[in-house]
This record gives C-alpha cells, sequence and structure tokens, in this order.
C-alpha cells in the first residue's frame, strides 16, 4: 500500500493526470463550441503543418524527422500538439545560456599539450585522429600521465570508491543520473556528511528526472542541511514536465582533483546487487583513472554547476599539480557530449572505433536502438572480416525497449554481426574495445536519447591497463550469455519481427 500511495503522489504521474485532465477538458471545450468545430481544426491543423515544416528545415538525421512526421500525419489534429510537448523542439534557455557562459572559461581552462598529442601521433595516426575529434569537439585534451583501473561490477566499483571518499583531504564532487536511497546511496552520503564537517568542501549534482521515483521531493534541500552543496538537474515544473529531454545521464566522481570515477554505475542498491529488479544480476562497468587526465572531469563538473548556479570559481583552485608522473604508459581522454552543440560526439566516438577496427570489436550496451549510420557501420565493419561482438541484456528493464532493441538482430546477424544476451540478467555497461588498444567506457548507450538528448561522459584510452580487463571482462561475458541465432528470431517472430519494426519507426521518439 506504501508503494501504491508513494506512485501515486510521485510528481511525474500527478503531472500526467493533470495533462489528461487538461486535454479532457479541451475536448469538452471543443463539443461545447461544435459550431467553431471548423475554425478550431483549421488551428490546430496549422500547428501540425507548421510542426512538420519545422521539422523538415531542422538539421537533424532524416530517420528523427520521418519518425516525427509519420505520427504528425496519423493525428493531424493533435500531433503538433505533441510534437511541443515531446519533440525536443525547445531547449530550456537557462541550459543553452548557461553553456554559452561558461564555455569560454571551460576552454581557457583545457589545453592541449602539444607534445602529447604529438607522440600519440607518432604512435598511432588513427588514433590521433580520433583524439584531435575529441579536442576539437569535445573541447577535453589527451593525457599521457594517468593510470586506469576497470570495475566489471558495481560492487567492486562501490567498496574502491568508498575508500577513496575516506580519503578526500580539499573536496569531493559527484554528479549522478540516478540517486536512490539504500544501502549504497546511504553509505556514500554518510561518508560525505562527516567529511563535510571536517571541512571538505563537497558539491553534489542529481538529476532532477532520473531521481524521481526514488527520492522524495525537493531532496537537495535534505543534502543541503547537511552542509552538502546540491543541485538537482533541470528541475520537474509542472505541465512543461512532459519535456523530459536533456537530462544529465554523466555518473562522474572527482576526490581532491587527483582521482576521477565515471561509467553505467548510478547510486542506487541494483546497481551493487543488493535487490535483483531485472534477474538475478545486474551487471554494469566503471572506470577509475588518476592522475592529470582527472582535470578533464573536474572542468565538466564545474561547467554544469556553473550552468545550474551561476558563481565565479576559479576553476584552477581545484587542480591538483602532480609533482611525479603516474607509472602507467599509454593514453586516457575523458570527454563529454552536450545536447546544446549539435555535434554528436558519443555516437561519432563509436563509429570512428568500429570504422577503425582491423581485427575486432566488442560492445556491452543496454539498449540498441540507434540511426541507421551505426547500423550500417555495424554491418560494414562485419562484412569486412571484423570480428563484431555485441552483448545486450538477457531480462529486460522496459519491455517496449526490449522488443526494439530485438528487432535489430536479424539485420545485424545476417551481415555477419555476433549478437548475445546476457542470461543472468540485465546488463548497463556502456563499452566498446577495439583490436587490444582502443577503447571506451562512460555513459553512452547506443540509443537516441544519449546519442541526441542527454548530457553524457566518457573516457577514451589507448595502451593502458584498462584495456586488458575490459578484454578478460568481456570474454567472461561472452561465455555465460546465449549467442542469437537467426531461427532464434524467427521464433520470436511477433514481438521481433512485428511489433519490432512497428515501435522502431517510433525510436526517436523514445
Amino acid at each position: 500500500m506504501r508503494k501504491i500511495l508513494h506512485f501515486a503522489l510521485n510528481r511525474v504521474v500527478i503531472t500526467a493526470l493533470l495533462v489528461i485532465l487538461q486535454i479532457g477538458f479541451f475536448l469538452l471545450e471543443i463539443f461545447r463550441w461544435s459550431n467553431y468545430y471548423v475554425a478550431i481544426a483549421f488551428v490546430l491543423r496549422l500547428i501540425s503543418l507548421g510542426a512538420v515544416i519545422s521539422i523538415i528545415l531542422r538539421a537533424n538525421n532524416p530517420t528523427v524527422k520521418l519518425a516525427w512526421v509519420v505520427p504528425i500525419l496519423m493525428f493531424p489534429l493533435f500531433g503538433g500538439i505533441l510534437y511541443l510537448f515531446f519533440g525536443h523542439a525547445f531547449i530550456p534557455g537557462r541550459l543553452r545560456e548557461g553553456q554559452e557562459r561558461t564555455d569560454e572559461l571551460v576552454a581557457k581552462q583545457l589545453k592541449q599539450d602539444q607534445t602529447v598529442m604529438d607522440r600519440l601521433k607518432e604512435a598511432d595516426a588513427g588514433v590521433a585522429n580520433q583524439s584531435r575529434y575529441l579536442l576539437d569537439y569535445s573541447g577535453m585534451p589527451v593525457w599521457d600521465r594517468s593510470s586506469t583501473l576497470y570495475f566489471p561490477d558495481g560492487l567492486l566499483y562501490w567498496k574502491r570508491l568508498l575508500a577513496d571518499l575516506e580519503q578526500a583531504e580539499h573536496f569531493i564532487f559527484l554528479e549522478y543520473f540516478i540517486l536512490g536511497e539504500g544501502t549504497m546511496w546511504n553509505t556514500v552520503l554518510e561518508v560525505l556528511e562527516r567529511k563535510a564537517r571536517e571541512g571538505v568542501e563537497v558539491r553534489l549534482i542529481y538529476d532532477d528526472v532520473g531521481s524521481v521515483f526514488v527520492l522524495p521531493k525537493k531532496y537537495y534541500e535534505q543534502i543541503e542541511r547537511k552542509g552538502i552543496k546540491c543541485i538537482a538537474f533541470n528541475r520537474i515544473i509542472p505541465f512543461m514536465a512532459l519535456i523530459l529531454n536533456n537530462r544529465d545521464h554523466r555518473k562522474i566522481v572527482v576526490i581532491d582533483g587527483k582521482i576521477g570515477y565515471t561509467g553505467g554505475i548510478n547510486m542506487a542498491d541494483e546497481y551493487i546487487n543488493y535487490i535483483h529488479p531485472h534477474g538475478d544480476h545486474w551487471k554494469d562497468a566503471g572506470i577509475r583513472i588518476e592522475g592529470e587526465a582527472v582535470w578533464n572531469f573536474t572542468v565538466m563538473f564545474l561547467q554544469m554547476w556553473n550552468m545550474s548556479r551561476h558563481t565565479d570559481d576559479d576553476y584552477t583552485g581545484y587542480r591538483y599539480r602532480f609533482e611525479a608522473p603516474q607509472k602507467e604508459n599509454g593514453y586516457v581522454q575523458p570527454y563529454m557530449d552536450s545536447p546544446l552543440d549539435n555535434e554528436l560526439v558519443g555516437e561519432n566516438v563509436y563509429l570512428n572505433m568500429i570504422g577503425s577496427a582491423q581485427r575486432y570489436v566488442y560492445i556491452f550496451t543496454p539498449y540498441l536502438i540507434t540511426d541507421n549510420e551505426m547500423y550500417t557501420a555495424l554491418k560494414l565493419a562485419a562484412k569486412r572480416g571484423v570480428d563484431v561482438r555485441i552483448v545486450t541484456p538477457g531480462v529486460p528493464d522496459k519491455k517496449t525497449i526490449y522488443w526494439l532493441t530485438q528487432s535489430g538482430y536479424k539485420n545485424l546477424i545476417e551481415a555477419g554481426v555476433k549478437i548475445y544476451q546476457y542470461t543472468p540478467g540485465f546488463i548497463h555497461s556502456k563499452c566498446v574495445l577495439c583490436d587490444d588498444e582502443t577503447a571506451t567506457v562512460g555513459t553512452v548507450n547506443f540509443d537516441y536519447r544519449s546519442f541526441y538528448h542527454h548530457f553524457e561522459c566518457g573516457v577514451f584510452m589507448y595502451h593502458v591497463d584498462a584495456i586488458a580487463q575490459i578484454r578478460r571482462d568481456m570474454e567472461e561475458t561472452f561465455e555465460i550469455s546465449e549467442r542469437i541465432s537467426i531461427e532464434w528470431c524467427n521464433k520470436k517472430f511477433v514481438k521481433a519481427n512485428v511489433i519490432g519494426p512497428i515501435l522502431k519507426l517510433f525510436s526517436p521518439l523514445l
């Protein structure tokens, strides 16, 4: 009963009910003013026509355009209004103004050491080109004095994070899409409270929509009373809450400017397998970096903070000056992707890696719902002899998204791509590994929301220790996962070959 009440009183549920009532009232008014139906219908159709023209003129992927034009033509009266609510037509002005205000400051703080780039180019010109792309379009330099540690499991990540938090002396920055009250987050929060009392500066950003079902309303006020500075990113506003795009999907931790974390792991108990909402095991991945490359994450966090709460922080005060380089060779480049710059950095990193693979490319992703460019790149790589393997969940978290993911299996398998489903449960990792040389671990899913609408981040790596750790994890995961065959796809005919393709037409809307 308590869970039902909690759900019924949730802000999203209440907002949705209010919108339904508003639409119902609108329909009643149309009936009441039926004499003016022709005029009302004309106005609604005019809105839909304007929406279609707007869609055509926007510099969007044609697949995304088609996905919106179809429902608008199917529902000419309300299609335009649907687009206004859900069509990513508007980016909140405060977000765009915040990024524009901070871009120049970020550019001043992040400078590429040209000798590092020159050495990388000498080692591998193709990798250097990828790194140059991230520098030019994400603003993030590459570093050669940073160590890496890969976590194939959320519990390992959590335990090491707690140990690092205990050692913090100056500041702790945390940024998560989801915070959920429970053992994982509450244990971290206890450490943060204690550190704040000791004089360590602690800042926290969580996404208001990502955490809406698992946190009390105005949770940020509770956190601030504990001495921790806190921001609920892009907070829900009644009636406008249906525009749920441009979320902060990043997961970042920075400790004293020396240590940084990212990956798919949020702060909730399923991520450490203390609860099992989807199968017997929730598999996720994280990466820990130590060294100069942490500066990229420090600046990323401070920019996001200043986008939401304008301050005159001197970023350089949070930079750690390493007296001696880390022992590891190789190159590390934390990067970010923003929905405000019209550059699909997250997707393009994946496309570049897939396109440059010589022997193999292995992928972990919870969702495989993407545009034609990605499907073509995966199939083309397999056709030219690259061993392309993709692991997706064996147990879904969302049924419709699961069917959408499966709807692409047959076409990929026919091109030579090997598809696996993680038998023990749900895989939430977002990792790509190529040729024992390059890898990326981060928050970017293979779906439209990550590629087009969310703030995301990751770490691009070349010839670092984590490469072997990721390879070992992927090989072990293949062994316990089910390889999908054409026969399997044929047996799932209705869901994978009928419902899935129909849903796929609307996939950019989901």
